[in-house]
């Protein structure tokens, strides 16, 4: 399959988890991808690795700072004409901030905020330029169940994904017209890097806790990041062409049960 030979993807939060699943998907059916990340070793190793069709380039950048979503999205204008498809797909729940809102510090906050929001306003302010002046484009936001029912002790995490799905909608409005079409993904508990992070602060049995981690899920497992992509994939191609504004829930049914237990 070769849906997106030709078309021009970044990738932010792109070198591991989720976000490398995105490229090597994309990739795999012939776009041209720029991953995005501040993991260099992470990023150069997915660069290099066999892709299909297609191909994978690697930038530093931490998308949170304005001049560099700036570089970013000028470096892959510059190597590949053009971005027909970003996916704000960063975001970071530190380990040491699973805390309750009046214990959590002003800049952890902040950080939280700055990478897994703010960046995505930084890269999509940067993109949409050039999708206007192509006549459309697609942003694709990775949201989460967070953004619609929380858990304790992840405040800020919980604010920003469910900013995100407001940002989505919003967005959506503004470019409908422009061919500009804007969507989210919520994911559940899927099976990467930030989940491993997770486990390690929590402590104890790991094992045992992947197993619960996977019963509040209805099908009984948590989820892999190609699972994830293959939806993002979806949305991005002309087969979702009459949605914008919407946000999809890849969650095991997690959801659907209405709570996290």
């Amino acid at each position: 399959m070769s849906r997106f030979e030709g078309r021009s993807v970044i990738v932010t939060g792109g070198a591991k988890g989720i976000g490398a699943a995105i490229c090597r998907a994309f990739a795999e059916e012939g776009a041209r991808v720029m991953c995005a990340d501040v993991d260099v070793a992470a990023g150069e190793a997915l660069a290099s690795a066999p892709t299909g069709c297609g191909e994978i380039r690697f930038f530093r950048s931490d998308v949170s700072e304005a001049q560099d979503g700036a570089d970013l999205v000028a470096a892959t204008v510059a190597a590949f004409g053009g971005v027909d498809v970003l996916c704000n797909n960063v975001g970071i729940q530190p380990t040491d901030s699973y805390q309750r809102l009046h214990e959590v510090a002003e800049a952890a906050w902040d950080r939280i905020l700055d990478v897994n929001l703010k960046s995505f306003f930084l890269v999509s302010r940067g993109c949409i330029p050039h999708m206007l002046s192509a006549g459309g484009g697609v942003i694709i936001n990775t949201a989460s169940v967070q953004g619609l029912q929380s858990a304790k002790g992840v405040p800020a995490y919980a604010a920003s994904k469910g900013a995100i799905l407001s940002l989505t909608r919003q967005m959506a409005l503004d470019y409908a017209e422009d061919g500009i079409r804007v969507l989210a993904v919520n994911p559940g508990t899927i099976d990467t890097p930030l989940v491993d992070e997770a486990l390690e602060a929590i402590g104890g049995d790991e094992q045992a806790i992947r197993v619960s981690m996977a019963a509040a899920h209805p099908m009984n497992r948590i989820g892999q990041p190609r699972e994830i992509a293959k939806v993002v994939l979806f949305l991005a191609s002309d087969d979702a062409s009459f949605m914008t504004g919407e946000s999809v829930c890849v969650d095991g049914g997690l959801m659907a049960r209405g709570a996290w237990g």
